[in-house]
């Protein structure tokens, strides 16, 4: 086994969840990640931990939801298990990313308002969501698989101490900041932060990680926003999306590639339509875009915008956060654009002014 795949699972057992003895972890992953499953039950059963394998196939996902007629139901025996569940580490792994492609958007927006009660209680342990390089990643991102695990672990096998003491300045003047405006090509947004938590995102639930992020004030985001980078959602591509919000709601919206889908995500429910996260991405080990939302949004010298569900983190006390069945992350590039707090500009053409 490449002792890369050992150090990944003990990044995920320490660092991410700090697995101790009598937890119990689930685990979800594809056959295609056997040895990453296999390091991780070593490295938990070290701590005393019981582990639990689920078997995770978006072409099993497809099947089902093709078959499916008529209203979905809750699984309550999948809410149990993470209800009674300390932690849970997903990792992404299918062997073919578009295999949910052809499912109807509106059958799959109709089933995540439904599992949402699963969704939230899996977010309320402590949860981790990994890669383990496969093929299928590899082509997407347009590298050899040789290639492409270099590039995983160069982005996941950090000092994740480090990069969270690095990022704390950027996180300090987030949180004190009450308007952030985001300003680059076909860009000009502004948005109210006042009294919203920004988080310093250095690995404990997204592994790679790199970025701090906040939410704004649901009815405070004006302007337009020209998302450069495409995103895949539930093995839909979508590129060039553009987006103008008036007192926080998309009232416009348009995409150069795929724009059903953007209709259909955006008609998922209410809070679709509105902004429950900004980050700001800092891993400059992520060198590249890769069509790969845990990786692409925290590359360094981007911005990303979520439409829909609000962290409960970032929602301050007497602060009300959006909400939503959909987290759906979009990236524009800030490498030629600037970022301001109150006013003041924080990073220009990718540089931090206290770089």
């Amino acid at each position: 086994m490449d002792e890369r795949v050992k150090e990944h699972a003990r990044i995920l057992v320490d660092w991410c969840t700090d697995v101790s003895e009598g937890d119990d972890v689930v685990v979800t992953a594809s056959p295609e990640a056997h040895e990453l499953v296999v390091a991780l039950h070593d490295e938990i059963g070290e701590r005393g931990g019981n582990p639990l394998t689920l078997y995770s196939s978006d072409e099993a996902s497809r099947a089902y939801m093709k078959a499916h007629d008529g209203d979905f139901s809750l699984p309550e025996h999948s809410l149990a298990m993470y209800e009674e569940a300390d932690a849970a580490i997903h990792v992404r792994s299918d062997p073919n990313v578009s295999a949910m492609s052809d499912v109807d958007g509106e059958k799959l927006a109709e089933r995540s308002r439904v599992t949402k009660p699963i969704q939230e209680e899996r977010l309320s342990k402590r949860w981790c969501l990994t890669q383990h390089p496969t093929n299928a990643h590899a082509q997407n991102a347009g590298m050899s698989l040789a290639e492409y695990r270099d590039f995983v672990y160069s982005a996941t096998l950090r000092d994740w101490e480090a990069v969270e003491e690095y990022q704390e300045e950027l996180r300090e003047r987030l949180d004190e900041a009450s308007e952030v405006r985001v300003v680059a090509d076909e860009t000009d947004v502004r948005m109210s932060v006042d009294g919203m938590n920004a988080v310093n995102s250095a690995g404990r639930n997204n592994m790679p990680s790199g970025e701090v992020f906040t939410a704004p004030v649901p009815d405070s985001v004006e302007g337009t926003v020209h998302f450069d980078k495409p995103l895949i959602h539930q093995g839909r591509e979508m590129e060039g999306v553009r987006l103008t919000f008036e007192g926080g709601v998309v009232v416009e919206s348009s995409a150069e590639r795929n724009e059903e889908a953007l209709d259909d995500l955006l008609e998922t429910d209410e809070g679709a339509r509105r902004l429950g996260e900004l980050g700001i991405g800092t891993n400059r080990e992520i060198d590249r875009f890769t069509k790969n939302m845990l990786f692409d949004e925290k590359m360094g010298e981007t911005v990303h915008m979520a439409l829909g569900r609000a962290y409960d983190e970032n929602v301050g006390e007497g602060r009300e956060g959006n909400d939503s069945a959909v987290h759906v992350d979009m990236i524009l590039d800030t490498s030629d654009g600037r970022i301001e707090f109150d006013g003041e500009v924080v990073q220009e053409n990718g540089e931090f002014v206290w770089e």
